[in-house]
């Protein structure tokens, strides 16, 4: 009796729970409603202070305090000597009303993790815009891209909000440190220089689309299936009617012309690609894509980021969208039940007496 009052409780606390979320989420929409979409932010981290305050951390424990602290006396002398002849050429260049020269060039850096359809791209074009609201001559882009690939628009859309940059004249360099296959390497090529890590994955310039058929399922059920077009080819292979030649052979046609332009796109930005022995579908490892002439240089983001944080400031930009209100609650909320589900299932398990 007691484990079924227990039950009977737990049953009512979760009841009481849903009922809230429900009510919380009809408060949070209506307030979503009233204020628009929520917008999201630029987060900008200095990766060049970041690169310094390592190595200062690990001198600490390398060196002596004594020449540690010469070290860092000299080092602010020359801060202030460089400080000094930045402040007369800011003066001069605002006299002048030249702001392009009013700072050195940097290193900004981009991150594209891309999934299926691509959804990534509304962030990298928030980021791609503020940096060339900013932009002067001799700035460069860094993207750390990661992706297998995925639909052609997406990936099209992608690739043509990196093409923006290259119009605008600014340097892009791509470094694959994991895969860019297929879209991904699309987005790739658009780059001046492409770096590949020695076991990246990269190439996989081909098409593919694949779908089930439940049409004999169907048959063998006595279920019928019906479908409705208007324009001979508006639908062609279906995953539950009969496909015929004639469907299978325009799917195809539309195949071959889709892996024409992805081969037309990466010709116009690396002209120098046997595109015949590269464009067969095929992946390659980073050094046998080097050897095919589909990156440029082995090596690794972080190989190139040390490198730049010694030379320029490198900073990283990312677009984070806000979450919702109804969002954040619905964590919340699920939270909360999470916790009560298992403080029941621990008191199960204990003796009841």
């Amino acid at each position: 009796m007691d484990f079924l009052f227990d039950y009977g409780l737990f049953l009512a606390k979760i009841a009481t729970v849903v009922i809230a979320i429900v009510g919380i989420l009809i408060v949070a929409k209506g307030l979503n409603g009233r204020h628009g979409s929520p917008k999201g932010e630029l987060e900008v981290t200095d990766l060049t202070e970041q690169y310094k305050h390592t190595v200062h951390q690990l001198e600490g424990h390398l060196y002596d305090k004594a020449l540690l602290k010469a070290k860092e006396k000299v080092e602010k002398k020359e801060e202030k000597a460089k400080d000094k002849v930045r402040q007369e050429e800011v003066k001069k260049a605002a006299k002048e009303g030249e702001l392009s020269h009013a700072r050195d060039p940097r290193l900004f850096v981009l991150d594209f993790h891309g999934s299926i359809d691509a959804k990534e791209v509304t962030s990298l074009r928030e980021e791609i815009t503020a940096i060339l609201a900013v932009a002067i001559e001799g700035d460069e882009v860094l993207l750390r891209l990661e992706t297998g690939g995925g639909m052609v628009h997406g990936y099209g859309l992608a690739s043509s909000q990196l093409d923006r940059l290259k119009t605008a004249g600014i340097k892009l360099t791509i470094s694959v440190d994991k895969v860019a296959a297929s879209g991904g390497y699309m987005m790739a090529c658009v780059a001046d220089k492409i770096i590949s890590a020695p076991f990246a994955i990269v190439g996989s310039i081909g098409v593919i689309a694949q779908l089930p058929n439940f049409n004999k399922i169907l048959k063998k059920n006595d279920i019928e299936f019906e479908q409705i077009t208007a324009g001979e080819f508006k639908r062609t292979l279906t995953m539950f009617g009969e496909n015929t030649d004639k469907a299978r052979d325009k799917f195809q046609d539309e195949i071959e012309e889709t892996h024409g332009l992805f081969k037309d796109f990466i010709a116009v930005h690396r002209p120098e690609l046997d595109l015949e022995k590269v464009a067969t579908g095929e992946h390659w490892f980073g050094r046998q894509a080097h050897d095919l002439g589909l990156v440029d240089e082995i090596g690794t983001s972080d190989d190139y980021i040390t490198k730049a944080c010694k030379e320029r400031e490198v900073l990283n930009i990312r677009y984070v969208r806000r979450k919702k209100l109804a969002e954040k609650l619905a964590g919340a909320t699920g939270e909360a039940a999470d916790i009560l589900l298992l403080k029941w299932i621990s008191r199960g398990q204990r003796p009841i007496v």
